[in-house]
């Protein structure tokens, strides 16, 4: 059953669980949209095919918070507020080493068009993102991150490159222990609600699994 955090008549603002495809792809597993829109065609008792916008996503392995709209307005005016750098979403991660205290990373970021591999590459578009750390110990720190623009596999790409890998990144981490699970983890979201134009905030507690638990500040 997905955590559902937020419901109102606009807006659905669930838990993403990890390894869950957020969206329909090769693998044919269940995906998270499709989930969420039998609840709701249960929930309220639709006989008709039931809208919900994706207006941001997360990858497969990652889980978090996550906001989607009830309407085609409201998907509108929240993509909207993504362009405009209204929309703030914050992560926590876990990265290999004792990084500085706090940075900005600014890079060009590139995807294969036949590979699902993000590069560093001057043809690429600007990936910007700010994180500060939390705590450390001599082999890993968990960090806040503050994301800037929303590329591919952004997080993961460069912060190793930048040489802070995160822990359990099967993909960009080449000292990642075999089927770890990446420690990254959508913490919260905070947007303008479509309708009320009230400021709002989601988040939730990290996970409490290893390496999440060896942090005394992980909350």
């Amino acid at each position: 059953m997905i955590n559902i955090i937020y419901e109102d008549n606009h807006l659905l603002v669930v838990e993403k669980p990890i390894n869950v495809p957020v969206q329909a792809d090769s693998s044919k597993d269940l995906d998270l949209l499709n989930i969420l829109k039998n609840y709701l065609k249960n929930k309220y008792h639709k006989t008709s095919n039931v809208y919900l916008g994706l207006v941001h996503r997360l990858d497969r392995p990652v889980g978090g918070i996550m906001v989607f709209a009830k309407t085609s307005k409201c998907a509108k005016r929240l993509s909207q507020q993504i362009r405009d750098h209204q929309f703030q979403k914050i992560y926590n991660a876990i990265v290999l080493g004792n990084i500085n205290k706090e940075g900005t990373y600014e890079d060009k970021l590139l995807k294969s068009n036949n590979k699902n591999i993000v590069t560093v590459s001057d043809k690429g578009k600007i990936a910007i993102l700010n994180y500060k750390k939390i705590e450390s110990n001599k082999n890993m720190s968990l960090v806040e991150i503050n994301l800037q623009t929303g590329r591919s596999h952004q997080i993961r790409v460069q912060f190793s490159y930048h040489g802070y890998p995160l822990y359990g990144d099967q993909k960009y981490n080449k000292k990642a222990i075999k089927n770890a699970q990446i420690a990254l983890f959508s913490k919260r979201i905070t947007f303008y609600h479509p309708i009320t134009k009230e400021q709002i905030s989601f988040s939730l507690k990290n996970p409490s699994y290893y390496p999440w638990n060896i942090f005394t500040k992980n909350n």
